[in-house]
Formats: structure tokens, C-alpha cells, sequence
């Protein structure tokens, strides 16, 4: 008993020496939510949005919403189209806070305050329908508090006409482990490098001739399985991540390891904890998800590569899934800690491929060749001698704006028998 507290006060010290030595992200870029705002066009409607900071927001509402787990998001619509369109709240956050009922929470037992000047400057704040033709208009709709990404849904309707707008937005302030501009905004491979598959065959071979595993830095080890694939981007696969409840993971940065060893010690959840380098493409990986439980020993989460492939046009993402169990200790970490993956690491593979169909935004999915199998009795082991097992398959997820019903889902006729999610297949390609 002695030595395990030993141990884990060895850890501690060790992550505490880390986080001191750790180098604090860059101050958060001085752009004003307007300038900042993601903007999207469809036929005559043109949609920009932006995620206020705390700092932003008591600065717009003149009180601390973020105390209250208020987060206000800026919403502009500008309709170039002949009809009436109404801006559909609940689609941001099925229980977003009406400009009344967050005034009053800030009323302070004066009803007069709560019923006055602060609820008449709520009011005037709050986006208004109708967006009228040729008519612009901008306001706020109060949501819940999020940290990391959040999802913003713009659903705006109008007289047999709906249009839907999922736009996936870094809420200012969080250190995410990846850089936007970097991997979205810009190209990351020249152009002689980038193929685009528009033949399922070839896009099939391709995938199967891509590397085992991820590695450590060098490349002179194989960890974890490369088993997943995720077909899109910022305007479908990511967004239907983010709304089944997948967050981005923080910077290895002075307060998330701090934030880690805390929730480490008090079993408190942590929706954006670090996860630990791997490498493919000579990078560590883009951009990390995980789906976290109550607890920070437990999550489901996944590492993504931008590849140069691309399928229909469409980005090409080449990933690792597995499922956090618990934590473990072990030499092969610079904290002497590690999480300790399910070693069932097809289960991970499955549940993701479920979890997406109720996304509404999955088209697709099949198996291509992979990892290659290894068995319960005779398994493989990642980079801190966790041991796995799996079929060897590779799942391919992919996405696309339209949204689409469990039973529309098609699956590519590859690999038969690989274990697929179990939902209907009525959509099958044949």
C-alpha cells in the first residue's frame, strides 16, 4: 500500500515539475466576436456566428452570465431570398435561456432591477424575428455554458422552406492541442500530392495500403491500431461529433496538466483532457476527441491525421479509436502514468460507428483492410505494453451536410465480415 501512495506522490511531483516547466499557450487573439465569426452562404441566406468569452459577455450584458452558466452566441442572418425567416432557437440549445429568465438571475431579489433597465437591455440584445426579404438582421441567443467547441445550429424557417446551417465553433480562451488555421484553413500537403478518389475500388486499395499503427516520435516503435477513418469536415463530420457529445481535447499547457492531476486525484470529470502524442505523417496527431463519463479515468476517445487523400472532393482523415478504462502506472510515460485502454479495441471501433448514425449526418460506412488481427490469446500491445485485440479491420465513416435517417445510411460492399454497428441497413449499397 505504502509504495502505491509513494508511487502516486512520485507521479504527482513529476506532473506538478511538468506543469511549471510547461509552456503557457499564447494570449487569446485580440479580434471582437464580429470580426471572428464564421460565416456560411446557401442560396439567399447568408449566416455568420460567433461564441461570446466570459469576458466578452460581461462586457456586451454588463453581468457575469459564464457565473450563471450562461454563454451568449452572436447570430447575423442576411435573406436575400423572398420570404419570411425565422430564426428557430431551440435548434442552438433545446433549453437556451430566454432574455427574461436570464435577467431575472441577475435581478438580485429586486424585482425592480430584474424587471427594468437589465431586462429591457436583455431584450434589446436577443436576436428578433422575422429576418424580413432583403432584410439583415444581427442579435444573441443565450445558451448553456460550454467550454472547448460548441455546436451552433441554425435552423431558419420559413413558409415550405427550411435551411440548416451546423457551424462548429472554438469557443475563445481554449488552448485546443490542434490549430485551426492550420488544419482547416489552409492546405497542409501541396497540391501534386493530393489525390482524389471518386472510385470506391481505388479509394478502398488506398486505404488499405496506409501504415499498421500510429508510432512514437522517431517511428522506430508501432503503437495503437490505425483503425478508423473519417470521411469530411468542418461542415459535417465535425459538427456531428460535437453534437453527439465528442469534445476537443486541451494543450498539454500548464492548467490542463494541473486540471489533469486534480481530476486524476478526485475522480472529477474532465471533457478535454490531454490526450498523449502519437505519430503518422511524420506529426503527432491533428486534432484529438473524446466522449468522457463521470470520471476522467474513463472515456472513449479518438486521434485524427489529415491524409492527402481526398474522397469526392471530400477531406480524408485517417484516425485510432479506443476506450479509457482506468489509470494505470508505467516507466513508459513522462508522468509515470497512463490510461489503460479497453484491449477490446474493435468495441471502441463499433460503439463510434453507432454513436455516429444517430448523428444524423453519417451517409456511409464500410471496412477496408487494416491493422491486421490479432487475437485475445495472442494480442498486440501499443506503446505503453497495453495489450489489444481486434479483427484487423479498418472502419470507414462518411459524413455529409444533409441529414440522414438510420435507415438511409448506405454501407460500401468491402469487407463482409467485419463486425458492423447494428443499425438497419436499409440504405445498403448493393
Amino acid at each position: 500500500m505504502n509504495r502505491i501512495v509513494n508511487r502516486l506522490l512520485a507521479a504527482v511531483v513529476v506532473a506538478l515539475f511538468l506543469a511549471a516547466c510547461a509552456i503557457t499557450p499564447p494570449a487569446v487573439s485580440g479580434l471582437t466576436y464580429k470580426s471572428r465569426a464564421a460565416t456560411r452562404t446557401e442560396g439567399g441566406l447568408r449566416v455568420s456566428a460567433s461564441v461570446l468569452s466570459a469576458e466578452e459577455s460581461a462586457s456586451v450584458y454588463g453581468v457575469p452570465l459564464a457565473e450563471k452558466g450562461i454563454q451568449p452566441v452572436w447570430i447575423e442572418v442576411s435573406n436575400d431570398e423572398a420570404l419570411n425567416y425565422f430564426l428557430m432557437s431551440p435548434g442552438l440549445d433545446p433549453n437556451f435561456f430566454p432574455a427574461s429568465e436570464a435577467a431575472e438571475a441577475f435581478g438580485n431579489g429586486d424585482p425592480a432591477h430584474a424587471g427594468g433597465t437589465l431586462a429591457q437591455r436583455f431584450r434589446e440584445l436577443a436576436f428578433q424575428n422575422p429576418i424580413q426579404p432583403g432584410e439583415t438582421k444581427s442579435g444573441f441567443v443565450l445558451t448553456h455554458l460550454d467550454e472547448g467547441a460548441k455546436l451552433v445550429q441554425l435552423d431558419l424557417v420559413a413558409s415550405a422552406q427550411a435551411r440548416t446551417f451546423s457551424i462548429l465553433v472554438i469557443v475563445p480562451g481554449f488552448y485546443a492541442d490542434y490549430h485551426v488555421s492550420e488544419v482547416f484553413r489552409r492546405e497542409m500537403y501541396p497540391s501534386d500530392q493530393i489525390v482524389n478518389y471518386t472510385d470506391d475500388d481505388a479509394f478502398r486499395a488506398a486505404l488499405e495500403a496506409l501504415p499498421c499503427c500510429a508510432t512514437n516520435q522517431d517511428g522506430s516503435k508501432t503503437g495503437d491500431p490505425l483503425n478508423l477513418v473519417v470521411v469530411g469536415g468542418l461542415d459535417d463530420a465535425f459538427p456531428a461529433l460535437v453534437r453527439r457529445g465528442w469534445s476537443p481535447t486541451e494543450q498539454k499547457w500548464s492548467g490542463a496538466i494541473m486540471r489533469t492531476v486534480t481530476s486524476a486525484l478526485s475522480g472529477d470529470r474532465y471533457v478535454n483532457a490531454p490526450v498523449s502524442d502519437l505519430y503518422l505523417f511524420g506529426r503527432a496527431q491533428d486534432l484529438a476527441l473524446q466522449k468522457a463519463r463521470d470520471t476522467i479515468h474513463q472515456r472513449n476517445h479518438l486521434r485524427l491525421w489529415l491524409s492527402p487523400m481526398r474522397y469526392h472532393g471530400k477531406l480524408v482523415w485517417v484516425g485510432q479509436i479506443s476506450r479509457d478504462i482506468g489509470v494505470r502506472f508505467t516507466f513508459h510515460s513522462p508522468t509515470f502514468t497512463t490510461h489503460k485502454i479497453d484491449p477490446d479495441v474493435d468495441e471502441a471501433r463499433r460503439a463510434l460507428a453507432e454513436d455516429m448514425a444517430y448523428s444524423q449526418n453519417l451517409v456511409e460506412l464500410g471496412f477496408v483492410k487494416g491493422v491486421g488481427a490479432a487475437s485475445q490469446s495472442a494480442p498486440s500491445e501499443n506503446l505503453t505494453t497495453d495489450p489489444y485485440y481486434t479483427d484487423g479491420y479498418r472502419q470507414v465513416l462518411v459524413f455529409d451536410r444533409r441529414p440522414t435517417s438510420l435507415s438511409e445510411i448506405g454501407i460500401f460492399p468491402w469487407e463482409v465480415n467485419a463486425k458492423p454497428s447494428n443499425h438497419p441497413r436499409a440504405g445498403a449499397k448493393q
